[in-house]
């Protein structure tokens, strides 16, 4: 679910950019699997905790704001 807000940055952004919303949601979803999907293989692959924590120190997570940015929303 999403905020009331957000949804109608969303149907202007669809309108502006020829997409649905859900277009939208399935790129960024995409997106945002395809990049962290790596991250995750990594923790699976770890040996250790300790390899695991070294990851998890490396790891640029993005903030809510950063991906309403990122995609316009």
């Amino acid at each position: 679910m999403i905020d009331e807000s957000l949804y109608k940055k969303a149907q202007d952004f669809s309108a502006i950019e020829k997409k649905s919303i859900a277009q939208i949601v399935r790129e960024s979803l995409t997106d945002y699997l395809d990049k962290n999907d790596k991250q995750v293989n990594l923790l699976l692959e770890a040996e250790d905790e300790q390899e695991v924590l070294e990851i998890l120190a490396e790891n640029n997570f993005s903030s809510e704001d950063e991906f309403k940015k990122k995609f316009g929303l």
